[in-house]
């Protein structure tokens, strides 16, 4: 998380402490968390554009021990996530994509 700049973040401010710190400690007592990486579209488009996602979900790939099975269970209500948790190996297959 230190190479994210959190003013290129739509919500960094909501969203960000929520990520690395309650869906993080909620991963965390199944598994040890190695990275989080946020990914998706919202990177690809203009700051003055990123309002077309309001209320839209955020793209997250947790890289931990182990994989977790339905870790949307993971996310809290208030949260559109669309939330993987994946091993190092698989981690590294998703990104080669």
């Amino acid at each position: 998380m230190s190479q994210v700049k959190p003013e290129a973040i739509w919500q960094h401010d909501k969203v960000l402490p929520y990520i690395v710190t309650r869906l993080k400690e909620k991963i965390s007592d199944i598994t040890a968390v190695e990275k989080i990486i946020l990914f998706g579209s919202r990177g690809r488009l203009p700051l003055e554009q990123w309002n077309k996602f309001q209320g839209k979900d955020w793209d997250i790939l947790v890289q931990a021990k182990c994989k977790v099975k339905n870790a949307h269970v993971l996310v809290e209500g208030d949260y559109h996530l669309d939330l993987l948790v994946l091993n190092k190996e698989h981690t590294e297959k998703f990104i080669e994509t």
